[in-house]
């Protein structure tokens, strides 16, 4: 049997691509004595023809890039891929947003600095998009004078 064939032959038995396959050069002429597929396991056991590990991609160059990232490098204008909204979508920015406005809210009136109405009409307000963050609110409602300025 041609090496060719040898090689398909265990291929197929080991389940592998042919270039995946190893035949031991010292052992050429029992690889071409060989004549059926039993000779063949008889080498495979024997250890003259042998499975090569499979090769895999090297994580290297990605988790030294993933440093670089943290450290907030190679994220100049040459590397964005998409658009702002796609990579910060305007919902999630929003929930962010009124979220805050929202616990605010809820802290100020849950202390008492300010009264039901006032919450109700300054949360109307935030989800109208009038407040875009605590910092807003909080001067918004001090210069309505429901609130002290904050030190």
């Amino acid at each position: 049997m041609n090496i060719n064939s040898a090689k398909k032959i265990s291929a197929d038995i080991l389940k592998v691509g042919t270039s995946r396959i190893w035949i031991d050069t010292n052992n050429l002429d029992d690889v071409l004595d060989a004549a059926t597929r039993e000779d063949i396991r008889a080498l495979i056991r024997r250890n003259v023809i042998q499975r090569k590990p499979a090769k895999g991609n090297s994580g290297g160059r990605f988790r030294k890039r993933i440093i670089q990232r943290s450290k907030e490098r190679r994220r100049g204008p040459g590397s964005v891929r998409g658009t702002r909204n796609a990579r910060d979508p305007s919902k999630r920015r929003w929930i962010r947003t009124i979220r805050a406005v929202r616990d605010e809210l809820k802290t100020l009136k849950s202390e008492g600095k300010i009264d039901d109405k006032t919450y109700r009409k300054f949360y109307r307000n935030s989800k109208g998009g009038r407040i875009n963050s605590r910092a807003q609110l909080r001067t918004q409602l001090a210069a309505q004078g429901f609130i002290g300025e904050k030190k």
